[in-house]
């Protein structure tokens, strides 16, 4: 009677479960815990309730995504169905004239604050989304495309997270805003635009999916000078949209108008994205390449924060100095070499296919 375990087939339910909670945990430190707990610390006392408000619902993108078999393209437009989901519908920001000064911040137009939604979509589809599902792969390389929950999993995850979204609007929007209510109107139109987004992104592009095609000719910069650029992009989209520390004043003052800086976030943001588009589909690009690009965005996504006080100022440093050290273990992790488990029996195991 045999009693090994065959590496890569052990237990497989507990290793997506573990992969799940992983996605939903990353989701909120990436997203909300490195940027607004360096002002606010006691936002890690909410830790339970952010979980369901944005871990679940980016675990939702994620296996419904898996799901439909699509890849990086649908996450990112999935990404922007979330992103509304959760400014527009939950916290109600995108058109409250109130909340966090956004409507101070730049162009605010036809009761929408234009400057935050676009700032939004830049944070959430990267930080909430995209950066959380990349460091899981890194995490279960075997399980990237793969779904981590079954169908009940999925209904559970799927109720979590519109409960996160009605849980946005009573217990953040509520005290924020008190009294704010979005019009009607817009209310639907979010509601449509989460259709929408929706539909191409788990049945049009998965038929499309193609694999990268990748250029053994080219050559992506070293590891190093892609943090760089990815912190310094970074940082140009932030300040270009938004107060430094969430503060009062927007770089540059005046000298940009509202509709400038729309143009120039935008203008930040698309050829960001192009460029990690033709860096992957480089011949050399590997797993460092990744870590660099994570750590660079991430860095820069708390050291944004760091200016609102001297409070930030040290919460962020010491934040920025574990980012460093967690990818620096998940580094050393990625490259370790997989031990080979021995096999216990006095017969040497069948091939799968009974051959």
């Amino acid at each position: 009677m045999r009693t090994d375990i065959r590496p890569g087939r052990s237990r497989p339910g507990r290793g997506r479960e573990r992969a799940a909670w992983t996605l939903a945990l990353l989701t909120t430190l990436c997203a909300q815990l490195t940027f607004s707990a360096v002002a606010v610390p006691f936002i890690w006392l909410l830790l339970p309730l952010l979980l369901v408000m944005y871990g679940a619902g980016v675990l939702l993108v994620r296996e419904a995504v898996a799901r439909a078999g699509g890849g990086w393209t649908s996450l990112v437009v999935l990404g922007l169905a979330y992103q509304v989901a959760e400014d527009g519908l939950g916290l109600q920001a995108l058109t409250s004239p109130h909340m966090y000064g956004a409507a101070d911040w730049g162009l605010r137009a036809l009761g929408i604050n234009w400057t935050y939604w676009e700032s939004q979509i830049g944070v959430h589809v990267v930080l909430s989304v995209l950066l959380p599902v990349a460091i899981t792969n890194l995490l279960f390389p075997r399980l990237r495309d793969q779904s981590y929950l079954r169908t009940g999993g999925f209904i559970v995850t799927g109720a979590l997270a519109v409960a996160g979204v009605l849980g946005l609007r009573v217990v953040i929007s509520a005290t924020e805003d008190p009294g704010n209510q979005t019009p009607w109107g817009w209310t639907v139109a979010y509601l449509l635009m989460i259709a929408l987004l929706a539909w191409p992104a788990l049945r049009v592009l998965p038929r499309r999916r193609s694999p990268d095609r990748v250029r053994s000719d080219r050559r992506a910069p070293r590891p190093v000078v892609v943090g760089i650029v990815a912190g310094y992009l970074t940082m140009a989209f932030l300040t270009t949209l938004l107060p430094l520390g969430l503060g009062q004043d927007l770089l540059f003052g005046d000298m940009m108008s509202p509709p400038l800086r729309l143009f120039a976030g935008a203008m930040t943001a698309i050829p960001f994205g192009w460029l990690v588009l033709r860096w992957r589909r480089s011949g050399d690009w590997a797993d460092r390449h990744r870590l660099w690009l994570i750590g660079g965005i991430l860095v820069s996504h708390t050291a944004f924060m760091m200016p609102a006080s001297a409070t930030s100022a040290v919460i962020g440093l010491i934040t920025i100095c574990l980012e460093v050290v967690l990818l620096s273990v998940l580094g050393r992790h990625i490259r370790r070499p997989q031990p080979r488990r021995k096999i216990v029996g006095s017969a040497p195991p069948r091939p799968l296919n009974g051959s």
